[in-house]
């Protein structure tokens, strides 16, 4: 059995596991299928990510079968499931307000503990969630990020004909375009990199626009998922009166006139994660039901044994999301 960590800051390795122990409880040991790098995953391999430990195995964005159980486990053998990467523990003061997302004492799979790309892992069946027959495995893999987008949108109300923009066309960005013109919004889609603007529009009826290309224009909703100072300050000059700016991005400054926040009434939303399992519920329900071909936000999947490579095209910014293949098929 192979699994994939990083051992520092920029070093990744494919080390041979041992068995697996047997379970206690309600645990669950998963047969990966697909695992998603994500921008958290890129963040750790490269050192940037402060409260990252190593080594570490990598990854949380996960699609799975049950192939053994504790006896308090919650699914049978054989169920396909998606995983919820971030702990909680349901005592704190934030769990009791329903904040999980927010848990004081929560742990991310991949980045302070050992995450799931490995051919097989165990996880709490608390962690697991079952998804339908008529979900393939390539939008399976999409539940954990598309649930971030759906708990983003969710605190604004969209409706027919709305003008929303979304600045910054990464993997977030582009399904947080198409979600919200599935709901019926106007959508412009911003990003300096053509390649993004053309993968977005392909999945979607969305306007794609250079960041410089917008002149006098303001939208009922802006979704910043750049995270960088530069988006955010052009985020709040975007805003419509009585309009809602969501930041889903990670800059850590920005400078911008907050007189012009209070003049105009705008709500500001910060939006981390998703709640579970209501966000993973709806992420499933949209997928199943979007007449979107989402999964195009896929760019390549790619063997395990290929990590390199795929963490190469993942971090050059030139790519939708980059998957790893761990089926038996890819092992021998």
């Amino acid at each position: 059995m192979l699994g994939l960590y990083v051992a520092k800051p920029n070093e990744l390795e494919l080390r041979h596991l041992d068995s697996i122990r047997s379970l206690v409880g309600d645990e669950v040991k998963i047969k990966l299928i697909y695992g998603g790098i994500c921008g958290s995953d890129l963040g750790v391999f490269k050192g940037k990510l402060p409260h990252a430990n190593y080594p570490v195995r990598a990854g949380h964005e996960l699609v799975g079968v049950v192939v053994e159980k504790g006896e308090q486990a919650a699914y049978d053998i054989g169920t396909r499931i998606v995983v919820l990467p971030n702990t909680y523990c349901g005592t704190c003061d934030l769990c009791q307000k329903g904040l999980t997302n927010i848990c004081r004492h929560k742990q991310s799979l991949g980045i302070n503990v050992d995450g799931g790309f490995s051919h097989e892992f165990v996880i709490s069946s608390k962690y697991a969630l079952p998804v339908p027959d008529d979900l393939p495995d390539e939008k399976a893999v999409l539940v954990e990020p598309f649930a971030v987008v759906v708990h983003a949108l969710q605190k604004v109300k969209i409706e027919q004909g709305m003008k929303v923009t979304i600045i910054g066309c990464g993997n977030e960005g582009m399904m947080a375009a198409v979600l919200a013109r599935h709901l019926g919004a106007d959508v412009t889609a911003i990003d300096i990199n053509p390649l993004k603007l053309e993968t977005v529009k392909a999945m979607a009826d969305i306007r794609t626009l250079a960041p410089n290309a917008l002149a006098n224009e303001s939208f009922d909703v802006v979704i910043e998922a750049a995270g960088t100072r530069e988006a955010v300050e052009q985020a709040v000059e975007l805003v419509a009166p009585g309009g809602h700016l969501v930041l889903i991005g990670f800059a850590n400054e920005a400078t911008f006139p907050v007189v012009r926040l209070v003049r105009n009434e705008v709500t500001v939303h910060g939006s981390i994660i998703y709640r579970f399992p209501d966000d993973y519920l709806q992420a499933i329900h949209y997928l199943r039901t979007m007449p979107y071909p989402i999964e195009r936000v896929i760019s390549c999947i790619f063997p395990v044994r290929d990590y390199q490579q795929a963490y190469d095209l993942a971090s050059s910014g030139n790519a939708g999301k980059v998957v790893l293949s761990f089926q038996e098929e890819e092992e021998r």
